[in-house]
């Protein structure tokens, strides 16, 4: 198996990595825009929302999950999810060290 040389790259590097991989898929991305509007919803509601089907918006959920982004609590036999807010602003935080900074004038 071929070695992936992350630890060529810093902690802070891999994190943003693993947060665009995981938030590189437009499905994902679009259920997070709709939690962050809901605030919370149950996984219905979601499936009616992106218009794909309640097994493919499971694996999104889960890979949400992965990095904490997102948090799930059972209520009876449905998961109500919502963001984590710590987790959000962390990944926030991480991708501002990159687009936050001001690009000077470009010679390219």
């Amino acid at each position: 198996m071929g070695l992936t040389k992350t630890e060529l790259y810093t902690e802070e590097q891999n994190k943003i990595a693993t947060f665009a991989k995981v938030l590189g898929h437009p499905a994902r991305v679009a259920i997070l825009q709709y939690l962050l509007i809901k605030q919370a919803c149950i996984c219905g509601e979601i499936v009616e929302e992106i218009g794909l089907s309640q097994p493919t918006i499971s694996q999104h959920l889960k890979e949400l999950k992965a990095i904490g982004l997102i948090i799930g609590n059972i209520d009876g036999t449905k998961v109500c999810y919502c963001i984590d807010p710590k987790v959000y602003r962390e990944i926030k935080l991480n991708f501002d060290k990159i687009f936050g900074k001001q690009l000077k004038s470009s010679r390219c």
